[in-house]
């Protein structure tokens, strides 16, 4: 239904959100599953850092959809800042073949700045929980900058 790709500018082994299950204003939830391809990961397993990443992936593909609505052509090409406000894990190690699902919820949210709200399950537990602080800056075109 959603072309991944077409929504966050992540490609090769740093794509990792496999699909997109639910989308809507204020929601979006994605899986995934570990893969030995992806940073991290080590005999067998990845470490759970990668939590992190799947929740800002999660988050620009509900940029990248919302951008896209509104009729951007560049929706899904830039990146943004990503901060991480707190993060908390509930497992060492993600064996490799793990079905990861992860929900992001907006807290709050305007042009340039984004508050988001994470949880990464596998199977009925949580795996772990983040809070990210998203910024995008003005491009230089907006601004008024010529390159």
């Amino acid at each position: 239904m959603y072309d991944i790709e077409a929504l966050i500018p992540h490609r090769g082994r740093m794509k990792l959100i496999g699909e997109i299950i639910e989308m809507n204003d204020s929601r979006c939830v994605t899986v995934s599953v570990a893969s030995e391809t992806w940073p991290l990961c080590s005999d067998g397993a990845v470490d759970p850092i990668i939590l992190i990443e799947l929740a800002a992936q999660t988050a620009g593909v509900h940029f990248g959809w919302d951008e896209m609505r509104s009729g951007n052509e560049s929706a899904g090409r830039t990146g943004w800042i990503v901060g991480i406000k707190k993060a908390e894990f509930f497992r060492d190690r993600i064996p490799v073949g793990s079905r990861i699902e992860v929900s992001i919820t907006s807290r709050k949210s305007d042009e340039t700045y984004a508050e988001i709200s994470g949880v990464a399950r596998i199977g009925p537990g949580v795996a772990g929980e983040v809070m990210l602080q998203v910024f995008r800056p003005e491009s230089d075109a907006e601004q008024g900058v010529m390159p």
